[in-house]
């Protein structure tokens, strides 16, 4: 028998995964490639609402955790996926400045806002009133961790790609059968894919689509990352991640001329120099409408458990809610009510 089946090898399955494994649970993966959030994800992490100059909910307590889950990740893996570089916020008038200036006044804000502008002159972005440095920032390469995280749990023997049938599983009083694996929990971890979950699928899980483009810019010189309206990080060789739109009706995985033209505009609002569309990708993000993830155990069986609802900021709360989990299920640690899905149940 084993400790747990996880359902879901994004982001949220990953974290879970690799949290029992760090306290000597045994593990079995199942996935079947019908989610691709994880995998097109923008990986930026960032403590700060840029829209909205606020803090991101519990911002420092998921850097921590973040920081030492990816380090310890990238000796496992030996593998680099987690890149420190500034995020800079384009300022379009001397208003944005102000209100920049406000909110690194406050004290949530102090530590991850700089106050010393940055005016240095990027190729092919003109930027007369300068920019506003986001600290404590950067990103994750989702695809890159993904890949090599799955082939390290293939490796092991520990990955199954199926689809997973929900009539196969019998719930016993301490442990789950599924096909010929016992467990003695289950997690899923499906994203989007919560919606055929007999389980879970009451739960107001609201997938928001996102689509972004890889773009080829040989004249635009920069080696951090800008945001405003959507991002542009720097991959090498001229090539740019940009992204993302919000569309909260389409639910398919599919680009869309509308989507491109856009992502088109955005970037002529940051850049004004040629670019050319190299790939555009399109995903579904698991999201909740109080923008707080979905944890917890379901109410009728104590063996069945939910990680859901990263939305995107998955690779800052994927390891700190996997954590939550996981002290939940083993130490009856009590999970905050902000995440708790039990805030569902009437």
């Amino acid at each position: 028998m084993i400790d747990y089946l996880i359902i879901g090898c994004g982001l949220a399955g990953i974290s879970f995964a690799e949290v029992a494994i760090t306290n000597g649970k045994s593990i079995y993966v199942m996935d079947n490639n019908s989610q691709s959030s994880s995998k097109i994800a923008g990986g930026l992490y960032n403590p700060v609402i840029l829209k909205r100059f606020s803090e991101v909910w519990k911002a420092q307590e998921q850097l921590v955790l973040m920081n030492e889950f990816y380090g310890v990740l990238e000796s496992k893996l030996a593998i680099q996926v987690d890149f420190k570089i500034p995020i800079l916020r384009k300022f379009f008038n001397i208003e944005e400045q102000n209100n920049w200036f406000t909110a690194s006044d406050k004290k949530a804000l102090a530590p991850f806002l700089s106050t010393n502008l940055r005016f240095e002159k990027f190729d092919g972005i003109y930027s007369p009133y300068g920019y506003g440095e986001v600290l404590q920032s950067g990103y994750v390469d989702t695809a890159l961790l993904l890949k090599q995280y799955r082939a390290y749990l293939e490796a092991n023997g520990l990955f199954e790609e199926s689809a997973f049938n929900y009539e196969n599983v019998q719930l016993i009083n301490d442990y789950v059968i599924y096909k010929d694996l016992k467990a003695k929990h289950i997690v899923f971890a499906e994203g989007f894919g919560i919606h055929s979950n007999p389980f879970f699928n009451t739960l107001p899980l609201d997938g928001t689509k996102g689509e972004l483009f890889i773009i080829k810019a040989p004249n635009l010189c920069l080696n951090l990352i800008v945001n405003t309206s959507v991002f542009i990080l720097p991959l090498g060789n001229n090539l740019f991640k940009v992204g993302a739109t919000y569309n909260w009706k389409d639910k398919t995985n599919l680009p869309t001329e509308e989507g491109k033209n856009e992502l088109i505009e955005m970037i002529k609002e940051i850049i004004n120099c040629d670019f050319e569309i190299i790939s555009h990708f399109a995903g579904i993000r698991p999201t909740v409408k109080d923008r707080r993830p979905i944890v917890g155990t379901h109410k009728d069986f104590k063996n069945v458990h939910v990680l859901n609802g990263l939305g995107t900021r998955g690779v800052m709360l994927g390891p700190a809610m996997a954590k939550a989990l996981f002290e939940s299920i083993e130490y009856q640690v009590p999970l905050n009510k902000e995440i708790n899905i039990n805030r569902f149940k009437n």
